[in-house]
């Protein structure tokens, strides 16, 4: 495989942008969107008595979060206003800027992404900021440059534990999965769905030529009123909480911002703490969620930037049908099932070709360095080991064939598009959803796809 200039990414968010921001072709949605979409509501209990958030993380300790609340100020410049989410290696929080007059394009709400103090948490915060630094700074005027989440800011706190690695951020509205719970049956409409895919493999051009999954998909506040609203309403509650038997509180996340006041929303990719650069060697490492992980990882066979269009594939099938296109891919002790995966790519794609099955097998010479842990529990020197190979036999038979979908049809997996548009779509996706990762299109070829103009289109 080519090496390229570049960096492969983890996962999406979304932004809101002014209308001026959209392509032209995509300037008339925002009717079909107001009729498509509502608004999920819930109210959140001030005191619960069981864990929350980061406390349901396997082997949790609080020692390891950086303890805040509403009011304390971070840095002496962001003063914590409301927890806006948390992770197995950080917590955000909502904060108002009281240095922004003196920076006159420092936003007045920042996001505050706040490390654990656990050697893993200080080595992906620092990788997630040097590689956005370098994403920021190699061409910004890049057609998706704009559509890459990085820091505005970083610092770090010296708490009781350890050092915390702080990154801010400009706030983000909430994750697609959220979001897609606006539409019904979580269905984007497919102007939306095509302007989705267009501006993310902007994005993914740019990360790919100039150096995904849904809960790491974001939309950004619409407007400076929102977040307004938003301040009061969490300044004017007491925030729900848990406390812990040793008196350590943990504040519940809220990122429920109300309705949308506008309906011209842009993604972001981001989360870029896991995101590796493409350059040299195929790696062989573990990588990407399951629902989303290319067959070149569960093979073995060496992973790139073609591995993030494969991703990018999977994911229209969630924004468009509002589910996953592999399901039940889970044994009978809840692991992950690479041979259920397999099974079903064979069933949507066709067997794969020799070539492909003649380079998983040279590539099991090649291990991890060290050895990688499978969700069993055990140590693994390669990705054969990893997954529970072997998968197919010496005649490029799939081993398990009870496990081969009989009715399972990629064309009968999609009901938004119809007639010739449905056969497009078809098309665009065969450009991605490929066994061997060289006969990927790239997300610049992607671009210019028939199925993305949209030009003269009514929706």
């Amino acid at each position: 495989m080519a090496a390229q200039k570049g960096s492969c990414f983890r996962g999406f968010q979304l932004m809101l942008q002014p209308s001026s921001y959209f392509p032209r072709r995509f300037r008339g949605l925002r009717p079909s969107l107001a009729r498509a979409m509502s608004t999920p509501s819930s109210e959140p209990t001030p005191m619960i008595h069981e864990a929350i958030d980061e406390e349901t993380i396997p082997n949790y300790s609080p020692n390891d979060y950086y303890s805040t609340h509403s009011g304390h100020v971070l840095n002496n410049r962001y003063q914590a206003i409301t927890k806006l989410g948390w992770g197995f290696g950080s917590t955000l929080w909502l904060a108002e800027d009281l240095w922004r007059f003196n920076e006159v394009e420092s936003p007045r709400y920042v996001a505050v992404k706040i490390g654990a103090c656990t050697y893993g948490s200080i080595a992906a915060a620092e990788h997630e900021l040097t590689l956005s630094q370098r994403i920021a700074s190699t061409n910004p005027s890049h057609p998706g440059a704009g559509y890459i989440r990085t820091p505005i800011d970083n610092f770090q706190i010296n708490g009781s534990h350890g050092i915390h690695i702080c990154l801010v951020y400009r706030p983000m509205r909430e994750t697609l999965y959220d979001f897609q719970r606006r539409f019904k049956n979580r269905r984007l409409p497919r102007q939306l769905l095509k302007l989705y895919v267009v501006l993310l493999l902007q994005g993914l051009n740019y990360l790919h030529s100039e150096y995904l999954k849904d809960d790491n998909v974001l939309v950004d506040l619409e407007s400076e009123s929102v977040l307004e609203d938003f301040v009061q309403q969490q300044r004017q509650i007491s925030l729900p909480r848990h406390v812990m038997d040793d008196g350590h509180i943990t504040y519940l996340s809220q990122s429920e911002f109300g309705p949308l006041r506008d309906y011209f929303i842009l993604p972001e990719i981001a989360d870029l703490d896991l995101a590796q650069s493409g350059d040299g060697p195929a790696r062989i490492h573990p990588v990407q969620p399951h629902r989303y992980r290319a067959p070149e990882v569960i093979l073995g066979t060496g992973w790139s930037y073609s591995a993030d269009i494969w991703n990018m594939g999977v994911l229209i099938w969630n924004m468009m049908e509002g589910k996953d296109l592999f399901t039940d891919l889970k044994d009978e002790e809840g692991h992950y099932n690479a041979h259920a995966h397999l099974a079903q790519m064979t069933a949507l794609l066709g067997p794969p070709l020799m070539a492909l099955l003649k380079r998983e097998r040279s590539f099991r010479k090649l291990t991890f360095a060290p050895e990688v842990q499978n969700p069993k529990g055990q140590l693994c020197r390669n990705a054969f080991q990893y997954f529970g190979g072997p998968f197919f036999d010496d005649n490029g038979e799939f081993i398990r064939k009870d496990l081969i979908p009989r009715d399972l049809r990629i064309a009968e997996t999609v009901t938004l598009f119809q007639g010739v548009e449905n056969q497009q779509f078809l098309d665009f996706v065969s450009k991605m959803l490929q066994w061997q990762p060289e006969k990927r299109r790239t997300a610049k070829d992607l671009l210019e796809d028939p199925f993305l103009q949209l030009e003269g289109e009514d929706d």
